[in-house]
């Protein structure tokens, strides 16, 4: 019979044993797994970026497992019921709690599934006209919208999408009725702008920049809280006569719920050390983004945030998914 010392040292060492997943003392212990959207675009360029710039940092190597389709509704949706031991993470934009405002049955919620890593970068559009509207600013184009209610229109890609609910939002804080006119993406709706069929458009700074060049395009302001540095000179929509609009992209790396504290502070430091590299943040700026790195807790705030406000402007228009 065993003496109760040696039945008390077995019952340490398994407390030790159970505990040290939880203490990502042998973390990773396989390579990791980093699910994002189809290749090209900027949910796959910052998982690309920070997996390579990583490397074996961690002591495991990181793959990018591209996983596109139903506007992020798979790829979330393999990491919200993945096992939450470090080894599978999601790198995705604001689709990842857009969806669920979007669709009644999503397969997943983004604050219940979902444990915050890092904000890892973000985006700024650009709010532009066709040259034919005689508007140079922000608060002419309100002007000349209420003047003629239904008769301007918008391009936008589907349901939900940034260039979509960036406009809508704007409606909404201004009163303005402008009609919109959907595409089956933000390209084919620019290249409709730049042959007149479309008055205005709320779109990425990078896909713009050439036309506002050579005068196809004018552009009025950007959707960031702050001037833009992949918009020099141009003013934000917030200081130029509407206080508090704000529409970005939010790039956030996440891991299952219930993921140990120890592995998410790891791989918090990890990621964001890398962003912080000069050679990483000019991938990212060559790229029509800025590189970010925060703490959980504000990408897990920002995002319960953006529910809220977002939201509001979803319920309000009506929105659903495609």
């Amino acid at each position: 019979m065993r003496s109760a010392r040696a039945v008390a040292s077995l019952l340490s060492c398994a407390l030790i044993a159970a505990a040290a997943p939880a203490s990502g003392q042998d973390y990773p212990r396989r390579p990791i797994r980093v699910v994002t959207a189809e290749p090209g675009g900027g949910n796959d360029f910052s998982a690309r970026v920070i997996v390579q710039a990583i490397g074996g940092g961690l002591g495991q190597p990181m793959i990018v497992d591209n996983r596109g389709g139903a506007g992020g509704v798979i790829a979330a949706d393999i990491v919200a019921k993945a096992p939450p031991d470090g080894h599978t993470l999601l790198l995705y934009a604001n689709n990842v709690w857009i969806i669920p405002l979007l669709h009644r049955n999503a397969p997943f919620d983004a604050v219940r599934d979902f444990a915050p890593i890092t904000w890892a970068a973000k985006s700024s559009n650009t709010l532009v006209v066709h040259p034919s509207l005689p508007v140079k600013s922000v608060q002419e184009l309100i002007a000349y919208a209420k003047g003629r209610p239904g008769e301007l229109n918008y391009g936008s890609g589907g349901n939900g999408s940034s260039t979509h609910l960036a406009v809508e939002l704007f409606k909404s804080m201004t009163g303005v009725n402008i009609v919109r006119v959907t595409f089956k993406g933000n390209g084919p709706a620019l290249n409709a702008m730049l042959g007149g069929e479309v008055h205005v458009m709320i779109t990425t700074a990078g896909s713009v920049t050439p036309h506002l060049k050579s005068g196809r395009l004018r552009a009025l302001a950007v959707t960031s809280p702050e001037p833009s540095p992949l918009a020099p000179g141009l003013p934000t929509i917030a200081a130029s006569g509407l206080p508090g609009y704000e529409s970005i992209q939010i790039y956030g790396v996440f891991a299952p719920v219930k993921v140990p504290a120890a592995i998410v502070k790891r791989l918090n430091e990890e990621i964001v050390r890398v962003l912080g590299r000069t050679e990483v943040q000019e991938k990212f700026i060559a790229n029509g983004m800025e590189p970010v790195g925060s703490t959980p807790q504000l990408l897990a705030a920002t995002m319960k945030s953006e529910i809220v406000r977002i939201g509001k402007v979803i319920k309000e228009a009506g929105i659903r998914g495609d």
